[in-house]
């Protein structure tokens, strides 16, 4: 039996989250549970088991005649098929008010990896902005899942507008030695946390906003993306909130150079945000991502930070990024090239060279993590540095004598640009002697240069 539960139109939110299979509705569960502001949750899958378990309202069984419930058997193809089977299903369900459906799914298995693209595909079709969240498998799952889920994120990526890819194996790395029920109960909240931080972006009303249109232009068409999210409280808040969402190790990449496009959500709490954070987040960031990048930077409250800043950021548009500055090569002129008549001069002998001793720069990584530290750490220094003179000067602004303080100083002594001590003209150091020569004598030199002389012309 298929079925699907459907929500009231004027009811119904722009943004709906669809888990496919296993992994994406064990995903789309704790998203529920936990809660995203302004969005709707569906799940789609074979087993009815599993569809049956899920707290979540709305639910799609695809594949019932082929499979009779009992799941796709880690078959793709069988997956696939299943969703083509209730694709009207599917749309109806979709078509309601919807703007943005995220598609998450665990790759590598059967329904997730053939439905999901299928579904995708019918949500992009349909004029929706349709993102893919997908988590790769550990590696010890063998390499016929890896291979699988390989093919899988190739078909997806052709069916979304953007795809944002978490690696299990990173969370093996980190969480290894925890149960295994509490490592997958991460994965699932790195999904979760992907999702929350892109929606609530949209939903989340704040003193500047970032609208629908604006995540819209970042995302549309804009292949692979990453995402990131860092949290802190105190001191230098803000550098190392941002610095964590670049350094997030659960992401399969993290790299924000080449993006075209950057979507940022500063979120405080008890403590609000000031200038200079929103303005050191910015920078930063856009240093990272390079002059070229378009950032839209959102700012809003929530109570659950406490006296923390958190910080989302969304890098899109790589792909478009490398394409912007390729240049057609479609009319060079072929040229051949024809040794026939060179002539061979006489064979030159080779006689053997000793081998010079290679020089090792690190004989190890620890040297090289250490220069990585060592480069983020006088990064921060420097924002720093640049906060303390905001900070200054701001102060100084805003006293009753401010801008007279500020217009009797230097601009260069604002800067702390330092001038070296210049000496008079009229010091000996300064050579006022030149070399004279007049017809009929010797040259001679001479100390009283008449065009040297410190008096205005």
């Amino acid at each position: 039996m298929s079925f699907t539960v459907e929500l009231p139109k004027d009811k119904s939110s722009i943004i709906k989250v669809v888990g496919v299979g296993g992994g994406g509705g064990n995903a789309v569960n704790h998203m529920y549970r936990e809660g995203i502001n302004g969005v709707d949750f569906f799940i789609c899958n074979t087993d009815s088991q599993a569809l049956e378990s899920s707290p979540i309202p709305n639910k799609i069984q695809i594949g019932n005649e082929l499979t009779e419930g009992r799941g796709a058997g880690s078959n793709p193809e069988v997956g696939r098929k299943a969703a083509e089977e209730n694709i009207k299903d599917i749309i109806e369900s979709l078509g309601v008010n919807t703007q943005m459906v995220f598609v998450t799914a665990g790759m590598g298995g059967g329904t997730g990896t053939g439905a999901a693209p299928v579904i995708a595909k019918a949500a992009k079709d349909m004029g929706i902005l349709t993102v893919g969240i997908v988590t790769t498998p550990f590696s010890f799952e063998g390499n016929r899942r890896c291979d699988a889920a390989f093919h899988g994120i190739e078909e997806i990526r052709e069916s979304v507008d953007s795809l944002l890819v978490i690696s299990n194996d990173r969370i093996k790395d980190i969480y290894g030695n925890l149960p295994i029920s509490k490592a997958f109960g991460y994965a699932d909240n790195v999904l979760a946390t992907a999702a929350k931080g892109i929606a609530e972006i949209i939903t989340i009303a704040g003193s500047i906003n970032v609208d629908f249109e604006d995540v819209k232009t970042a995302m549309r068409d804009s292949g692979v993306a990453i995402m990131g999210m860092g949290l802190s409280e105190g001191d230098d808040r803000a550098m190392r909130a941002v610095s964590q969402a670049l350094n997030s190790p659960l992401l399969d990449d993290s790299k924000i150079q080449g993006a075209s496009d950057l979507l940022v959500n500063i979120s405080y709490g008890d403590e609000e945000a000031t200038m200079d954070e929103y303005a050191v987040i910015n920078e930063y960031l856009q240093n990272e991502a390079g002059s070229n990048a378009t950032l839209k930077c959102g700012l809003c409250y929530d109570a659950n930070m406490g006296r923390s800043i958190s910080v989302t950021v969304i890098a899109t548009g790589f792909d478009r990024a490398e394409n912007r500055y390729k240049v057609s090569v479609e009319s060079t002129e072929e040229i051949e090239f024809n040794l026939g008549d060179v002539e061979i001069g006489e064979e030159v002998g080779s006689e053997p060279v000793e081998a010079q001793k290679q020089t090792t720069i690190f004989d190890n990584l620890e040297g090289f993590e250490d220069m990585e530290t060592l480069a983020a750490n006088k990064k921060i220094e420097q924002m720093k540095t640049r906060m303390k003179y905001l900070r200054e000067l701001n102060e100084t602004a805003n006293k009753e004598t401010g801008m007279e303080e500020l217009e009797g100083v230097p601009a260069y002594k604002r800067k702390g640009v330092r001038l070296d001590d210049v000496s008079h003209s009229s010091e000996v150091e300064i050579s006022r002697t030149s070399l004279v020569e007049e017809p009929d004598k010797k040259p001679e030199l001479r100390t009283n240069n008449s065009f040297l002389h410190d008096n205005v012309d």
